[in-house]
């Protein structure tokens, strides 16, 4: 444990430092919130959103593209340093969801600086989110096929074994959480603040199950994150961009997954499940019901509109993840 609160310490220092100059490099290419329509990961206009940050038009976004390389390189230099026997294939999972989600929200940045709807730039949404689902279906069939995961973990009930249901129901869990990070990512602090607590709980229990190589790679996010938080809280001088959020997201469904611990993340993620949830609602409650259920969403958005002040929804849903966290850990645990 005390080589994993060091591994923390060297990636927040070194997370830290690099950030500032790579903000200021942000800013020279101009790689900045366009002033335009804003549309959430469902391609859904949210209105509300553009009232409440007009005055976030300018801060630049795109800082998942350093934390993807610092906390790639710092694992790898990691593994190597305390020659730690990693599995290939989980190497593969880790690092193949971390670059191939970030690759895709790559993409819908250099969309939102394009502003263009056609062409290449105007791929639609159902096509993005048709490869969020390949994306996740190798990575199910990798954890299936190569490293013999078949069960969750319910508490009371044990192991449950899913046989083959276990690929799409895996795809699932990173596709759902890829887009609940992305979702939550709206308000400074909120999604960066609620991963560093969704990752202490599961350093705890990485920690617990002796697998020391998942618990290196955490504790590295773990760092980078932290760092990233301190620049990202209200007002942020620095936001992740949509390739910060979907790798994040997609990596943090997947170390749940290598946990084995779903049920556990569901609620140590909670928030998320309770932002996409929100959205999800409001998604089909229009097409199907004809009318909303909310008067806006996801659910950081309703509080915004009801007039709750954002660094309070944001502290109060850190206050939330806290408490699911540690609902989450006793449902893993016993």
């Amino acid at each position: 444990m005390a080589q994993l609160l060091g591994l923390t310490l060297l990636s927040f220092f070194i997370t830290g430092i690099l950030l500032v100059p790579f903000i200021d490099f942000l800013y020279k290419i101009k790689f900045q919130r366009q002033k335009q329509k804003t549309k959430d990961p469902f391609n859904r206009y949210t209105p509300v959103f553009d009232r409440y940050n007009t005055w976030k038009v300018g801060t630049p976004f795109g800082g998942g593209l350093l934390l993807i390389a610092v906390i790639a390189v710092l694992s790898l230099w990691a593994f190597g340093m305390f020659s730690v026997d990693v599995k290939p294939w989980q190497l593969f999972v880790i690092l193949f969801t971390f670059v191939g989600y970030g690759a895709l929200g790559f993409y819908d940045d250099l969309k939102k600086l394009s502003k263009r709807e056609t062409g290449f730039f105007g791929i639609r949404m159902r096509y993005k989110f048709l490869i969020q689902w390949v994306l996740g279906l190798i990575i199910a069939s990798v954890l299936y096929y190569q490293l013999g995961y078949t069960f969750i973990f319910i508490r009371g009930i044990g192991l449950t074994d899913l046989g083959f249901l276990y690929i799409p129901f895996a795809a699932f869990v990173i596709v759902s959480f890829a887009n609940a990070f992305n979702i939550a990512d709206g308000l400074d602090g909120l999604a960066s603040g609620l991963l560093l607590i969704c990752l202490g709980a599961f350093l705890a229990i990485s920690s617990t199950q002796l697998d020391k190589s998942l618990g290196i790679f955490v504790a590295v996010l773990m760092g980078a994150a932290a760092a990233f938080l301190y620049f990202n809280i209200y007002r942020a001088r620095l936001w992740l961009g949509d390739v910060g959020s979907l790798s994040l997201g997609a990596t943090l469904g997947v170390i749940g997954l290598l946990t084995g611990k779903i049920i556990a993340l569901a609620f140590i993620g909670g928030v998320f499940v309770l932002e996409v949830g929100s959205s999800m609602l409001q998604l089909l409650s229009k097409k199907f019901l004809g009318r909303k259920i909310f008067p806006a969403s996801p659910l950081h958005l309703l509080l915004l509109k009801r007039g709750w002040e954002e660094p309070k929804i944001v502290m109060r849903a850190w206050l939330l993840g806290f408490i699911f966290a540690i609902l989450g850990l006793y449902i893993a645990f016993f």
